[in-house]
């Protein structure tokens, strides 16, 4: 426990250091980030706008505080290794990882733990601006407010096991970017990222349901707003252990017989 603490000490500065020299692909992702969900709010602003105020009991500061919120969430949610993964491989940097005491995945962990602490720089001052902005209807009930907190490190926890099942697709096949695609529309339209799931039609919601991206980033917006019962926070929390669960195992399966490839490879 204590090299593993010590591992992510040391790459927490070196992750660090690497975000600030790299200030304009950082200032970057900080104006994505926040575009996102305004772009969304805006564009559903207007649709409750022109409908009489409401969309299926959902009001302009109801839009509102579900994208301020669905912010924060996305950005404690996000994952990007699946991206880098095919490249670690080819460059032959995973060797080099393979040599170290500690097992790779602790290496991506550990940076994307920093980014999120380091973002919270714009994160925090935006989510300020939205609210005086928009005006947003935020009164969850305390014990939902309270619940948000595990909710939000479970969904974190859940959407890098995810991304990480994803990235080892590399050990299979040079070039992941059309699986990425498809694993990011898959999250944009069964996630609530396009639009609150209680708008979408029956057969969606069902099968956001299903898979496990509801429970990313829908189940804890949702349960920051106060729109769920004790009972369906309790199968939310249930629906993010199994789901955690089932991705270790598979992470764990994929990348046993992934670096056995590699290495037989000459990797």
């Amino acid at each position: 426990m204590i090299s593993v603490w010590g591992f992510y000490r040391a790459r927490f500065k070196t992750a660090l250091a690497v975000q600030l020299q790299y200030r304009v692909a950082l200032a970057i992702w900080m104006l994505g980030l926040v575009l996102e969900p305004i772009i969304y709010l805006s564009v559903w602003t207007a649709v409750a706008a022109g409908s009489g105020g409401v969309v299926n009991g959902f009001t302009v500061s109801d839009f509102a505080a579900y994208y301020i919120v669905l912010l924060v969430v996305q950005h404690f949610t996000q994952i990007w290794h699946m991206w880098e993964f095919d490249w670690v491989i080819r460059q032959g940097i995973l060797s080099g990882r393979l040599l170290r005491p500690i097992h790779p995945i602790h290496n991506d962990a550990a940076e994307n733990i920093m980014y999120k602490l380091l973002m919270l720089v714009v994160v925090v001052p935006s989510v300020v601006l939205l609210v005086l902005l928009f005006q947003p209807v935020l009164n969850p009930p305390l014990w939902s407010a309270l619940a948000f907190v595990p909710a939000l490190l479970l969904a974190g926890v859940l959407a890098f096991l995810v991304g990480w099942c994803v990235a080892l697709a590399a050990f299979w096949t040079t070039r992941t970017f059309a699986i990425n695609q498809v694993y990011f529309i898959a999250m944009f339209f069964f996630s609530g990222q396009v639009a609150p799931l209680a708008l979408m039609p029956p057969l969606l919601q069902t099968l956001a349901t299903l898979l496990p991206f509801r429970w990313m980033v829908a189940f804890p917006t949702e349960l920051l707003l106060g729109r769920l019962t004790v009972e369906a926070a309790l199968a939310g929390f249930a629906a993010q252990a199994g789901w955690i669960a089932l991705s270790a195992v598979f992470t764990l399966l994929a990348w046993r017989a992934g670096i056995k490839r590699y290495t037989a490879m000459g990797g």
